[in-house]
């Protein structure tokens, strides 16, 4: 029952915040105190694992075979990790930033983002296709008034190509796939190995792979990616909350999870549209980080740029080696860090110096050191350079690159970075080395975003640090993963 009550916590704290919603400070305390309680069970839950533990529960029996079951293995631990640590610092900063920014239906905000947590945690902790394709679309749903939070005619057509790529792709390619693998293997159990193998020929098996990677639309495989960058209409902890802590990361686990305990790396490795799947991610990263180039928005610039990071960790799957595993669950983890640093440092900006494009910056970093720091450290992250996390990733993807003999891959993961060095360290360095705008109210009276959203950009950019240098419980999950010590 420890699973249903981790699950149900974020439920528990919405509730809460709707019934402290005359009470605003006892509405976020609710909020912040929820999010702890949630993040201290799951750690409870990663003790068990490391110890060898695989906690599971099944609810009920929907049809014959299919039941809605929780099963808590090394996999889900990485996401549910990154969701409820990053719960209440994301909460942290929005209190700053929803009262900064003097934003309307605060409520109603936090409500539904401890939603999405419970979605969240409900993927992470599925114990089967046909539960996490439930809370698959659960997050969808519960996250739909997060990207129309504004109400105005482009929050509401952005959240109408929010549901509708995403719908429209987990409903016509993922579901689907998902029934094609009952019929084939009378299971949707997770299953060390996986579950297909032998079921059907290789060129069916490798039809459903493809159906599975693109009915995840949550992982932004272009060209269904644009949701993600319609989604940038909301509020900026809205935007790092897809970004980083839910959303995006739920896609991406859906495809690393299918990868590994549906067809297993074994049976990866025979399929001819493994190699397909893994330049169609390539592709996006290179023309993901060729759109953030190009792109003088903020928001708009990094939101192109997780629609290239994100491909990294599909790539991963589909290097079909234990290295490309590794590189792709370890990257679910520090690109979170670090892309929330950013995500924080954007809304930051907005909210000090009512600045979005970067050609506006200039100078800025002399008045928001503390931000603007915390960006270029994020943006180690992102480009995978020392002393931050996102280093350990992008080595084991590099080196799954090579394990699979293909240098060209490895030539885009070096590329993309290349780009990355560029597009984000681009803003910093504007920041703190250029002249401000001869038009600019720089210094008039502009200093650093309030206190919570400044202690939550401290804390995730320490993160970010702090990955580099002990990055070891991240690579111990995915080891026990790829060692068959998953199910």
């Amino acid at each position: 029952m420890v699973i249903l009550f981790t699950v149900l916590l974020p439920v528990l704290g919405a509730f809460a915040v709707l019934a402290l919603r005359s009470n605003p400070n006892a509405r976020e305390v609710a909020t912040l105190v929820a999010g702890g309680v949630t993040f201290w069970h799951v750690l409870g839950l990663l003790r068990m694992v490391r110890e060898g533990a695989r906690p599971a529960l099944s609810l009920l029996e929907v049809v014959p075979g299919v039941e809605l079951a929780f099963q808590v293995e090394p996999l889900g631990m990485v996401f549910a990790l990154v969701a409820s640590f990053l719960w209440p610092v994301t909460s942290l900063y929005a209190i700053g930033y929803m009262r900064g920014h003097h934003e309307e239906n605060q409520t109603r905000f936090f409500f539904f983002f401890a939603i999405a947590i419970a979605g969240a945690l409900g993927v992470a902790f599925s114990g089967n296709l046909f539960t996490l394709f439930v809370f698959y679309e659960f997050l969808t749903f519960c996250t739909f008034p997060l990207v129309t939070h504004h109400q105005t005619e482009e929050a509401k057509k952005s959240g109408r190509i929010y549901l509708g790529i995403l719908l429209t792709t987990s409903v016509g390619l993922q579901l689907v796939a998902i029934i094609w693998t009952w019929v084939l293997a009378g299971t949707l159990d997770f299953r060390d190995g996986g579950i297909l193998a032998g079921t059907a020929s290789t060129a069916v098996l490798a039809a459903i792979l493809v159906l599975y990677v693109y009915g995840v639309g949550k992982a932004a495989l272009m060209p269904f990616h644009r949701w993600l960058p319609a989604a940038m209409v909301a509020p900026t902890p809205v935007s790092a909350l897809l970004h980083a802590v839910a959303v995006v990361k739920a896609g991406v686990f859906t495809v690393l999870k299918i990868a590994v305990y549906v067809f297993g790396i074994d049976l990866l490795q025979t399929l001819p549209t493994t190699d397909w799947l893994a330049w169609a991610a390539a592709a996006t990263i290179i023309l993901g980080s060729l759109v953030a180039f190009r792109k003088d928005n903020l928001k708009a610039r990094l939101a192109y740029s997780t629609i290239s990071q994100l491909s990294y960790i599909v790539l991963g799957a589909m290097l079909a080696n234990e290295l490309g595993i590794i590189g792709g669950g370890m990257h679910i983890a520090m690109h979170a860090f670090g892309k929330i640093t950013l995500f924080f440092a954007a809304g930051a900006i907005m909210v000090a110096a009512h600045e979005k494009e970067i050609s506006r910056m200039h100078g800025l970093g002399r008045t928001m050191p503390i931000t603007f720091g915390a960006f270029f450290v994020g943006s180690l992250g992102i480009i995978g350079l020392p002393p931050a996390g996102g280093s350990w990733s992008k080595w084991f993807l590099g080196m799954g690159t090579l394990e699979a003999g293909q240098v060209g891959l490895l030539a885009v993961l070096m590329l993309s970075s290349l780009l990355g060095l560029y597009y984000l360290l681009e803003v910093p360095v504007k920041a703190f080395f250029f002249p401000p705008p001869p038009d600019s109210h720089h210094a008039d009276g502009i200093k650093e975003a309030p206190l919570p959203s400044l202690v939550a950009i401290g804390v995730t950019a320490t993160a970010t640090v702090v990955l580099f240098f002990w990055p070891d419980l991240w690579h111990e999950l995915m080891t026990m993963v790829v060692a068959g010590g998953g199910q």
